[in-house]
């Protein structure tokens, strides 16, 4: 089936330690270890087609063990790919602790995702597409070229500015139509953005803010959307001339890893859904955020369609 959204990022292969504390600096504990597919482009790439959305991911993976899992993975669960096979990289590995109460303390080491190419991403991908999404976990080169190239082409493209570093430059934000970070990411886009007027922003004021001050903020970016995921109060969607706070779904949460992942492929995926509704979107993605930290794991986590849509039902009766 031909794709409506294409994702170009990361792919890395998950250890996760699953402890009831996490340690302190020189302290060791005891965990149980899982692995899985994992990495932020291949995470919402997954959370994008279960929802049955025809989704196409483009990314890089070493010549490994790990790289032979992707493959596999993305097979037995219908995820369509173009990944790149990067002989002299390493698979991008990512090391995740997650506490008893769900938290996670995530590090990662990208390995092949660095080496993804301009010339890696087929530009008749980019052509066809109707929502395109990058994240900052692969070469920012090539991302800023992908956002261009598709935001000329006419698609909605979508940056999820995660993990926030040194080498997210502010300009490629001209080749966005949605914004989305989260508090932390978002802190540190108003630290750095000349037009925001801020510099010690912090996520404790952003927490105070009133509603119509985070609005004005988020219309400093020159971004059309800017879409805040707020953790357990939802997400602040930011649009030219409106705002609203879209709120989270109650669950009782056992691995809050990929929520972030969750949302915003639930988010592309409901673009199509629903025609470009924004709010509709950010609802639905919401949803989606809110079973996958229901359960182990980022990719794995991943709600599928039936399930989503068995979720919403039973909330619009309670």
């Amino acid at each position: 089936m031909k794709p409506r959204v294409v994702i170009v990022g990361s792919y890395v292969q998950d250890l996760a330690f699953y402890v009831k504390a996490f340690p302190a600096p020189g302290e060791t504990v005891l965990a149980e270890l899982r692995t899985g597919a994992g990495g932020k482009g291949f995470n919402q790439a997954v959370a994008a087609t279960r929802t049955g959305v025809p989704t196409l991911f483009f990314g890089a993976i070493g010549q490994d063990a790990a790289g032979a899992h992707a493959q596999e993975f993305a097979r037995t669960n219908g995820v369509q790919t173009g990944f790149i096979i990067k002989k002299k990289e390493p698979t991008g590995a990512a090391g995740i602790a997650v506490n008893a109460a769900g938290q996670n303390l995530i590090m990662v080491a990208l390995g092949a995702n660095l080496a993804l190419h301009v010339r890696d991403i087929p530009a008749r991908a980019l052509a066809d597409a109707e929502v395109v999404l990058c994240q900052a976990e692969s070469e920012m080169k090539t991302t800023a070229h992908v956002l261009r190239m598709a935001r000329r082409n006419g698609a909605i493209t979508v940056f999820n500015p995660a993990p926030m570093h040194p080498k997210v430059d502010l300009a490629l934000l001209r080749h966005v139509e949605v914004l989305i970070p989260n508090e932390a990411e978002f802190v540190t886009l108003v630290n750095r953005a000349p037009r925001s007027g801020l510099k010690n922003f912090s996520v404790e004021a952003l927490d105070r803010l009133p509603l119509d001050r985070l609005h004005r903020l988020c219309r400093s970016f020159n971004v059309p959307i800017v879409i805040v995921t707020l953790g357990a109060r939802g997400c602040f969607v930011s649009q030219p001339e409106t705002y609203t706070l879209v709120q989270a779904h109650v669950v009782e949460a056992v691995d809050t890893t990929g929520a972030g992942d969750a949302f915003v492929g639930g988010f592309v995926a409901g673009l199509v859904k629903f025609k470009k509704n924004v709010i509709e979107a950010a609802h639905f993605a919401n949803a989606v955020a809110a079973l996958a930290v229901t359960q182990h794991g980022t990719s794995d986590a991943m709600p599928t369609a039936r399930e989503i849509a068995r979720f919403l039902r039973r909330r619009d009766h309670a």
